[in-house]
Parts: structure tokens; C-alpha cells; sequence
């Protein structure tokens, strides 16, 4: 056996042994169960990333587990290969981005590769090939004539640099995430998918999901927003008849009615743009309103503007004229666009009433105290209503119901459920995503291409300038209609990238499928047992899965409900920041393997003078603190990379690069090595099979055996692969104190370091693979089971439990597992760390904690 850890020279050829040798085909057809492990598949950006690193081993581990449990395991991978960055990475080095993408694949396909995952190649797909993206298409297009798919005129996020349309949560402080322009709002026609029709289904799936994180679910609850309130209904006319003009406005706080001292409007409402017609002032400060975000995390922390259109509504119960406000904090494309306001008791409205000098009206007071007037802040609360008609002295839970039920009979209001999901808008203006399959006619209408004509293909030679370059491609978007058979014009607008994204994980289970989207293996596999990938991905993408499963299912391609039984969210991987200042606010950020600490001082290595220690986040480019994860694999090997990534923290948590936890991974690697070096040198051996030991041996084999027992439990059902890797080291160390001269020694020896390569193997696939063949010649690490329990090993004759005297741990105590109580305190008196610390002194008390320990009170 090779005396060294030679990771340079295992890997590489373990790696071809897995490929020549196909070892992770997963079969659709199979007696095991099987096992559908999947990690949110990356975009193509030319490079790995630490966190992918992270990302990919941890299904990896779970992948190799399951299969050694007796599973077939299918773990795939593919290309999330549309989008905005191809497009800027084109223009920036004057490619086209299908050449730049597929580059981008083939290098961190190898990269994946040097990894050693165990993932089935055979079902690798790229969302940027027709072969993909032309079901989509089709399924648009069913959709689309039964209306779960349809167009609108909408106010969008529009980046000015991009020049294209951003959801709300590409809105960052007003400004476009990518090219950081100031965002402007914009009427543009746009499909939308009508997953507000499964919103109710979208949240009361999420209580069947006990495999998912509750923070998830949470934070998908909190997105829909399912609220329970009241329509209410301020007539335009103070003469008010039936069937006449209203203002509607939905409130959670309908107690709160009689404290309306102002309406508010959004900026495209129609009684907006009605008072702006001859209000030049109002008509500005409109177009000012149409700059902003639509995105609700802008709208709650921008400056509130408002101003008066000359308007007022009138209140449904007192008839009191209600000023209107065109205010630009209320969204048309939420609700009715307008809202009722109460400053006594809305924070919102209080600072706004205090800006425009609007009246406060307080009405709801604290059910056991009086409320001090004038407000200095506003009352949220809810509590018993005053000053409110009829309605004073109910609580505000009473009030509702009775105000919602008398505003029905006055035919001026109702009951109503809204969700705060909004419909999803996915026309996207730009090139490199899947075409939209819609055909404008001047005599048709909107009309969707023909299956037999799918799919639309996107253009791949093209050049990237300002703008969509389809759109300037008469070849492209010129067309004859499938109905009348008239001239006609593709659309040139693509799809939001998340469509793409929202069912490739099926598609893996139907590879070269020809004749339809999917096929009868995608009930086989699906739902995906194990999704692993980022928080970040907890609402859009995840929720946006789940809607498409449904529509899916509804269409008959699946049968399931949900897509992912059990749930995986990795914390991020960070490190420390450096940089130096360069004035004007700007900031050089030196990469941290460029700087050294000397004397407590950090300095650049290039040039020794000193740098500033900008605290640790998150890996990125943006702050240079990035670790390629090549330079790792080149220096250690993949198995260092892996087991640094599973035992530096928990998967779910943050975890903090450090070079020296690197290094101590590697050395853990090489003591393995060498433990099992050691052990082969005079030869191998079976292990112990049974038959009488020694104790030391039989403390040995019981700590083996609690150790699989744990690792089992850590892995499949905690996922805590830190605690895991310890254990493991643990009794590594255990291992090298057993005396090597013992009868049985060897023996047992070679049962734990066989067993220790097996729980190791699917954290460290390549070591463990070279140690086997060396533990056990002829044999195939990739042919075993997990280790299994010896439930004798584990059965004790004697226990050692803690000596306390007053209290504080003196010595341990080892008795017969089965001593009564006296035995136990006869052995703890008569112990010399208890005659030594007693110091004469009788004994008061023996307490005895079966198990444990015992405590002698002196």
C-alpha cells in the first residue's frame, strides 16, 4: 500500500473508474425503493463558486448514503442557462451569449466533475436548448387558450440600462439589482400566469410539507398573505342611489371606519387622472409618482408624498365629504388602487396627516383605560370602539362583524378574503430566454402557435447591442397566422427565467422524451424526496415550483401535489473582507488570500503596508473575498474540500471559511490514511466476527457500533453532518489507544477501520473507495451497505458514572451495570478520590442519579 495520501494521483483515477464503469445511472425500472435527490441546479457563470461547493456536496452525501441503504438513487444535474447575465457578458466581450453559456457549461461541467459527485450525466439538460424549452412552450400555450394564462396592461419596474421589466424583488433602494439605474414605472402589455386561482391550495399545501423548514413555510405564508377584512364603498355623489359611482377600499380594520379623515389613490387611478386634467401641479406630480419601484420593500421606505386632486368621496355611514389624495405610496395594481385612511390609528397615515396638516380622529381606545388626546403617536391597537355611531362601545372583533353586515345590507360593502400574491407577470423585454409562442394578427388576435409548430426557436447568432436584437429581426418575429393565413408578427418578448426553473426538476425523470413534456417515469420519481439549495430561493423560486406542480397535475402529466417531500436550506459560505480606501466613498476590496497579519496588523503581501479588516459576509465577487474552489481541489483534493464544507457547521447555518479548518481536514484525510497504512503492514485480516475479547476490545466495538447507530440517525434524519464527521473522529482516536499486542486486536481493529471508511465514504467518495480496495481486496467500495448495528456490541456490563462530593465532579466510578442503590454507595464512599476529598468528614447524603452519577454530601 502507498505509505502516503496521494489525493492527486486517487482522485482522478477514481473518478474515471466511476465513469467508464457508468456507476450512478439511476434505472427507471427497479426493485429498491427509490430515492429522488436533487440540488438546485446552477446557473452557468463561467465559474464554482464556494457555495456551489457547499450546495452539491450536501446532496451528494445524502445521495451515497441512501444509495448504500439499499436505494435507487437518482441524482441529476443541468443548466439554469437563460438570463440577463449571458446578455451583459456578451456585450461586455462582444460574444453571443449561446457561445458564452455553452462555454461556461462545458468548464464547470468539468469542474462538478472533479468534485466527484455522484450525479447520473445521462439526464443533464440546459433550459437555453429548444429540445427543453419547446414543452414549455406548449404547455404556455395550453394554458393560454384556457386563460390560466393571460394579457393585461400592467405597471412594471422598468431599468432604464437594462431595458427590461423587474420583479418587485429585483428592486433594490429604487434601483435595478444588475445595472443599479434608478427604476421608473411603466404601462407595458405583459402575460401573466393566474396562480392567485391556487393561491388558497398554495397555503394549505404548505401544512401537509413536515419535511420542510417552518421558517420556509412561514415565509411562503407571509407572501400569499391570505387577510380576512371588509370592502368598503365611499359613493362619488353625496345623493348616493344605488348602482351609483364608488370608491372601493379594502381594510383589515373596518373598526376603524368612523376615523376616516382621507381617502388615497394611486397615481394611474381613473379619479387620479381625472383631477389631474386641468391641475398642471397634479398632472407633475403624477408623472413624479410614475418614477418610483413598484416593489413593496421601496413603497414602505421611501418619503410618503401625497396631494390633494380637489376630489372628496363620501363616508358611507355620517355622508361627511372625505378629501381624496393622490398619495405615492398605494399601488394600482393592489386591490382597487386606493385605500381609506386613518391617522389616529395607522402609523402611515399619522405621519402623513401630520405632513398635510389632514385631521386625526381617534375612535378605538384600550378596552380598560381611556386614550390620551391629542394622539403622539398613532393607536394600532385594537380595542373598544368610540365615537363611531351605533357602533360605540363594541370591540373592535364585534365592531367589524356588525359594521361589515350593515354595509351589505346598505348594498355599500362586504366581507371579503384577499391574498397579497399578485398574479405572475413573465414577458420579459429582452433576448436570451424562451420565446414567447404567441402570433399577433391584425385579424386573429393574440393566437398561440401550433403545437406542430413548436418549438419557437430562439436565435443563436445574433449580436448583442441596446435593446432585444429580435426584435430587430424581420426573419425572426415576421410570420404568416395558423388561423386566417394572413401576415402577422411573432412576439418578441421572452419569459421570465423562473418559468424555466419551475419544472426542470421533472424533466430529469423523463429524458429524451420526444412526444410529450413528460412521461409515465415522472410519477415514478416524483415528488423529489430530498431539494437542497439556498434561503434566498425560499419564496420565488420554491413557490413558483410548487404553483407550476399544479398546473402540471391539472394538465395530467403528474399526479402529485407538491413537488419536494423534504427540504434542504444551506446558510451561506462567508468569509473576511479587505480593502483599502481610495476617497469619494470608494473602496478597494483585496481578496483575502493577498493579505497576511503581522503583529496584529493586517497588510497587503505585495506590498506590506497596512489594510482595513472589513468583517465577515458573504462570499461574492462584489467584496473580492471569493475562494475558487479549483486552488482547493489543485492543493488537498476534493475530499478535503467536501469534508472542510460538512464538518466546519451545520448545514443550515453560516459557515465561515478558515484556510487552517482546510488544513485540518487534510490532516484528519492523511491520519486515516496512515491508521489504515499502519494496520495493513503486516498483512490483511477479517474483521472480528465474534467470539470472546477482551474488555478493551469490548469497549471498542460498543463505541463502533453507538457510532454507526449515531451517524445514521445524523445523516437521514437530522441532516447534521458536523456532528457526524466527529463521531467519526471520535473513535478514530479511540482506535489508535487499543492495544495493538491484544488477542484480538487486529481483528477488531479491522472491523472499525472498515467500518469507519464505509460512514466516512459519502462525505470523502474517493479516499474511502482507494481505502476499501486496500481493506478488502477484489471487493468494490461502491457494492456495499451502510454499516449496520451489532446490537450485542452495545450491551454493557459495567457503566461509569461521575463522583461527586458537595456537588462538584471528583472522580468517575465504575460499577456493574446492574447495581442496586447500596452497592452503588458503598463503591462511592469506599472510592479513594471520595476518602480523599470527604477529608474525614461523615457523609450527610447519598444521592444517586441511576445512570449517571453519584452525589455524596459531606
Amino acid at each position: 500500500m502507498e505509505p502516503h495520501y496521494r489525493p492527486e494521483l486517487i482522485e482522478p483515477t477514481t473518478q474515471h473508474d466511476w465513469e467508464t464503469g457508468a456507476a450512478f445511472l439511476a434505472q427507471d425500472t427497479s426493485d429498491r425503493p427509490k430515492y429522488y435527490c436533487l440540488s438546485m441546479f446552477p446557473y452557468p457563470s463561467g465559474k464554482l463558486h464556494m457555495g456551489h461547493v457547499r450546495n452539491y456536496t450536501i446532496g451528494d452525501v445524502l445521495a451515497r448514503y441512501h444509495r448504500m441503504r439499499g436505494f435507487n438513487v437518482l441524482q441529476p444535474m443541468g443548466w439554469d442557462a437563460f438570463g440577463l447575465p449571458a446578455e451583459n457578458a456578451a456585450l461586455a466581450n462582444d460574444v453571443a451569449p449561446a457561445g458564452w453559456t455553452y462555454a461556461n457549461i462545458e468548464y464547470m461541467k468539468k469542474q462538478l466533475k472533479s468534485l466527484g459527485l455522484a450525479i447520473d450525466w445521462s439526464r443533464e439538460l440546459a433550459t437555453c436548448k429548444p429540445d427543453y424549452y419547446r414543452w414549455e412552450q406548449w404547455l404556455f400555450t395550453r394554458l393560454f387558450e384556457k386563460g390560466v394564462i393571460y394579457k393585461k396592461m400592467a405597471t412594471v419596474n422598468w431599468d432604464p440600462v437594462d431595458h427590461t421589466v423587474l420583479a418587485n424583488e429585483q428592486v433594490i433602494d429604487g434601483r435595478g439589482w444588475r445595472s443599479g439605474a434608478l427604476v421608473e414605472k411603466r404601462d407595458i402589455p405583459m402575460y401573466f400566469f393566474r396562480i392567485t386561482d391556487y393561491a388558497e391550495e398554495l397555503l394549505a399545501e404548505l401544512d401537509n410539507l413536515p419535511g420542510w423548514p417552518e421558517r420556509v413555510k412561514t415565509m411562503q405564508r407571509n407572501w400569499i398573505g391570505k387577510s380576512f377584512g371588509v370592502e368598503i364603498h365611499f359613493p362619488l355623489n353625496a345623493r348616493h342611489q344605488a348602482g351609483g359611482e364608488v370608491l372601493k377600499v379594502f381594510t383589515t380594520r373596518a373598526d376603524t371606519l368612523f376615523g376616516v379623515t382621507y381617502v388615497a389613490v394611486a397615481a394611474e387611478h381613473p379619479l387620479a387622472q381625472q383631477a389631474a386634467v386641468h391641475n398642471p401641479a397634479l398632472a407633475e406630480f403624477i408623472a413624479e409618482c410614475k418614477q418610483g419601484s413598484v416593489a413593496e420593500a421601496d413603497m414602505a421606505t421611501m418619503e410618503k408624498k401625497g396631494m390633494d386632486t380637489g376630489l372628496v368621496v363620501y363616508h358611507p355611514f355620517t355622508n361627511e365629504p372625505v378629501p381624496v389624495y393622490v398619495a405615492n405610496y398605494v399601488l394600482m395594481g393592489y386591490g382597487e388602487g386606493a385605500v381609506m385612511a386613518v391617522p389616529a390609528h395607522d402609523e402611515r397615515d399619522f405621519a402623513f396627516a401630520h405632513k398635510y396638516a389632514l385631521p386625526i380622529k381617534a375612535v378605538i381606545k384600550p378596552a380598560d383605560a381611556e386614550l390620551a388626546l391629542p394622539l403622539t403617536a398613532a393607536y394600532t391597537e385594537p380595542g373598544v370602539l368610540f365615537d363611531s355611531g351605533d357602533f360605540s362601545g363594541r370591540s373592535s372583533a364585534d365592531a367589524i362583524e356588525k359594521i361589515a353586515l350593515v354595509l351589505k345590507n346598505m348594498a355599500l360593502g362586504e366581507r371579503r378574503t384577499t391574498f397579497r400574491l399578485r398574479d405572475w407577470g413573465i414577458s420579459r423585454q429582452r433576448y436570451w430566454g424562451c420565446p414567447i409562442p404567441i402570433i399577433h394578427c391584425p385579424t386573429c388576435g393574440d393566437v398561440p402557435v401550433p403545437a406542430d409548430q413548436l418549438p419557437v426557436v430562439l436565435p443563436e447568432d445574433v449580436k448583442i447591442d441596446i435593446g432585444s436584437p429580435i426584435k430587430k429581426m424581420p426573419s425572426f418575429y415576421q410570420c404568416t397566422c395558423p388561423k386566417c393565413g394572413g401576415p402577422a408578427e411573432r412576439e418578441t418578448d421572452t419569459m421570465d427565467t423562473f418559468v424555466e426553473s419551475s419544472w426542470y426538476y421533472a424533466r430529469y425523470a423523463c429524458p429524451g422524451s420526444d412526444t410529450a413534456m413528460l412521461d409515465g417515469r415522472a410519477n415514478h420519481w416524483l415528488p423529489v424526496d430530498q431539494y437542497i439549495g439556498g434561503i434566498e430561493h425560499a419564496i420565488l423560486h420554491l413557490l413558483y415550483a410548487r404553483f407550476f406542480h399544479k398546473l402540471m397535475r391539472d394538465e395530467g402529466l403528474v399526479t402529485s401535489n407538491e413537488p419536494f417531500t423534504r427540504l434542504l436550506t444551506q446558510g451561506m459560505v462567508i468569509a473576511e473582507t479587505f480593502y483599502r480606501e481610495l476617497g469619494d466613498g470608494k473602496k478597494l476590496w483585496l481578496n483575502p488570500a493577498d493579505v497576511e497579519q503581522v503583529d496584529g496588523v493586517y497588510i497587503l503581501k505585495s506590498d506590506g503596508k497596512p489594510v482595513i479588516a472589513g468583517g465577515t459576509e458573504k462570499m461574492s465577487k462584489s467584496k473580492n473575498n471569493g475562494v475558487d474552489p479549483q486552488a482547493i481541489i489543485d492543493q488537498y483534493g476534493a475530499d478535503t474540500a467536501r469534508l472542510f464544507m460538512m464538518f466546519a457547521a451545520p448545514p443550515e447555518q453560516s459557515l465561515e471559511w478558515s484556510d487552517a479548518g482546510v488544513e485540518g481536514a487534510h490532516r484528519f484525510l492523511r491520519r486515516l490514511w496512515k491508521a489504515v497504512s499502519d494496520h495493513l503492514e503486516h498483512g490483511n485480516v477479517s474483521a472480528y466476527s465474534g467470539g470472546d475479547i477482551d474488555d478493551p476490545e469490548k469497549a471498542l466495538r460498543r463505541q463502533l457500533h453507538q457510532t454507526i447507530a449515531k451517524i445514521s440517525d445524523d445523516i437521514e434524519r437530522r441532516q447534521q453532518f458536523n456532528t457526524a464527521i466527529a463521531a467519526v473522529m471520535e473513535l478514530m482516536n479511540a482506535l489508535a489507544k487499543l492495544d495493538a499486542t491484544a488477542p484480538h486486536a487486529r481483528a477488531v481493529r479491522q472491523e472499525t477501520l472498515e467500518a469507519a471508511v464505509l460512514m466516512l465514504s459519502p462525505i470523502v467518495p474517493h479516499i474511502c473507495t482507494a481505502l476499501w480496495a486496500e481493506l478488502r481486496p477484489g471487493t468494490r467500495l461502491l457494492d456495499q451497505a451502510w454499516p449496520s448495528v451489532d446490537a450485542t456490541a452495545l450491551v454493557q456490563n459495567e457503566v461509569e458514572l461521575m463522583l461527586q462530593i458537595n456537588g462538584k465532579l471528583r472522580g468517575k466510578l465504575t460499577v456493574p451495570v446492574n447495581a442496586d442503590k447500596a452497592s452503588l454507595e458503598a463503591a462511592a464512599l469506599a472510592h479513594p478520590d471520595a476518602q480523599k476529598h470527604m477529608e474525614g468528614r461523615p457523609a450527610k447524603k447519598v444521592i444517586v442519579v441511576p445512570g449517571r452519577l453519584v452525589n455524596i454530601v459531606a
